[in-house]
């Protein structure tokens, strides 16, 4: 799926295991927090796009428009990858694919541009609600919890016109305040997860959508892989092949009038012949490779990183066999992280991880190279990013200039 509403991790829904689950303690600052998102993101909003509609008899208008419509785009964007951080809601971004020609008309038609203002604009309302529920929560929590301290420091707290000022009192006060503490985890839990389900409706379209776009991906990457094979064949072997019936046509010719000569045809053949197989079965190593099949993910990474030019460490960490399509997709997010290092990088050391969690598989390749890489259009890392996207996939890329490089591939499965 491209989406997965925020789930309770780590076993059951006690207040101990909310209060030992790390979900619970990024998704509370990001409660509090969020109202100025929400803030920033109506003010600049509800200037620019009266601005724009004001001016839109002038060309300027239009073109603030779109602008404003990309902006928010990119917001929503960001959105996306704060919530998968925060609340742990997993959301692929539903943009149908970028036509050559006419982007207005692609930004206005595509309803998960204005699904995203709509999720900004209701951002607001509804992080105030929570801002103003999770203080509340917490303020009444460690007031509860710090009564004795509180009373010690002759300043007894007071809760519904009620004042703590003994030391009884103070000590009831923390025994409801471990009752209060565990109601917080679950309100804080019950938001996040509220939160979640409306960020999915808004921000990852609905179920055709993501599968059109994942499906229009999916035949892209398929096209390209196509093209890349038909060029490979076409400038390599087909060439050499055709080398080695010239040569063998004219040792044919001398055979009987110049036999050494033609021997030495013979020979120049058998090595174009030998230098072919070897494009052939780089090739087919390029559509998938055997090794694979027959040994799995950790064997195949194992001979890609044997073949690069600097150290790679290597650890494959998973319970079961993924899916093939999952085990392939890992294979070329590896083997081109790994292709991109030996011509950009100037590494000295990477590796590579793989591991799983039974819903997912994550693969991780870093280097020590000299960053700066990007994804652009019709690029290697733009294909792998096709590749991942036909399984609802994700790739994220992060290379600082001056380095390090970390390739980070999430692939959904069930295995």
């Amino acid at each position: 799926m491209a989406t997965s509403v925020i789930r309770f991790v780590g076993g059951p829904w006690g207040p101990v295991g909310l209060a030992r689950d790390p979900m619970t303690w990024r998704a509370a600052p990001y409660l509090l927090l969020s109202p100025l998102l929400g803030l920033g993101w109506f003010v600049v909003l509800a200037f620019l796009l009266p601005t724009s509609l004001i001016l839109m008899i002038f060309w300027v208008g239009v073109l603030l428009l779109v602008a404003t419509m990309f902006l928010w785009r990119g917001g929503a964007m960001l959105e996306r990858r704060l919530l998968r951080l925060t609340l742990g809601v997993r959301i692929a971004d539903p943009y149908r694919p970028q036509p050559e020609r006419g982007l207005i008309r692609w930004l206005v038609t595509d309803p998960a541009t204005w699904k995203d203002l709509g999720y900004l604009l209701l951002l607001i309302p509804l992080s105030f609600v929570e801002f103003v529920a999770s203080l509340l929560l917490w303020l009444t929590t460690f007031a509860l919890l710090g009564a004795p301290l509180f009373l010690l420091l002759g300043t007894p707290v007071q809760l519904a016109g009620f004042e703590l000022d003994s030391l009884p009192l103070s000590l009831v006060a923390v025994l409801l305040g471990l009752v209060m503490f565990a109601l917080t985890l679950y309100g804080v839990r019950g938001m996040a997860w509220l939160h979640g389900l409306l960020a999915v409706a808004l921000l990852g379209g609905n179920e055709a959508e993501r599968l059109r776009a994942s499906r229009a991906r999916g035949v892209d990457a398929a096209e390209a892989e196509r093209r890349r094979i038909e060029r490979d064949l076409h400038d390599g072997a087909q060439q050499r092949l055709l080398a080695v019936a010239v040569d063998l046509g004219r040792a044919r010719a001398k055979l009987d009038t110049d036999p050494d000569a033609a021997r030495e045809l013979i020979v120049q053949a058998h090595d174009g012949t030998k230098a072919a197989i070897a494009e052939l079965r780089n090739l087919a190593r390029g559509i998938h490779p055997a090794i694979l099949t027959e040994r799995g993910l950790d064997a195949a990474l194992s001979a890609l990183a044997a073949r690069a030019p600097v150290p790679v460490d290597v650890g494959v960490e998973l319970r079961a066999r993924p899916p093939a399509a999952v085990e392939s997709i890992a294979y070329f997010t590896v083997a081109e992280a790994l292709a991109n290092l030996a011509k950009h990088a100037a590494a000295t050391e990477a590796s590579v991880r793989v591991h799983g969690d039974g819903s997912a598989v994550f693969v991780e390749v870093w280097d020590n190279g000299l960053g700066g890489a990007t994804v652009h259009p019709g690029g290697g890392l733009a294909g792998l990013a096709d590749r991942a996207a036909t399984i609802d996939g994700l790739l994220v890329l992060h290379s600082p200039v001056g380095g390090p490089t970390l390739v980070r591939a999430e692939l959904p499965c069930e295995y």
